[in-house]
């Protein structure tokens, strides 16, 4: 486990030190699962933007096949 040292609002340190008495979790472990959570949420907006991205780059090409498809059907 790594030790990390940072610098919080004192709004933020305020909250979450009211939840934590009501959660009776750590700070330490209630802030592991923060980060926990937020990075899958980052993670899972970075493949979304990922998928967009490259479904755009197939798109056309894939136009392109239904049309040719279409037409071979259409041909008979």
């Amino acid at each position: 486990m790594k030790t990390v040292s940072l610098k919080i609002d004192d709004s933020i340190f305020g909250e979450t030190e009211l939840l934590l008495k009501d959660l009776k979790k750590s700070r330490n472990r209630y802030i592991n699962e923060a980060i926990d959570h937020y990075n899958k949420i980052k993670y899972r907006e970075f493949t979304e933007k990922q998928l967009r991205k490259e479904s755009e780059l197939v798109g056309a090409d894939s136009l392109e096949v239904l049309k040719e498809f279409d037409d071979m059907e259409h041909a008979d």
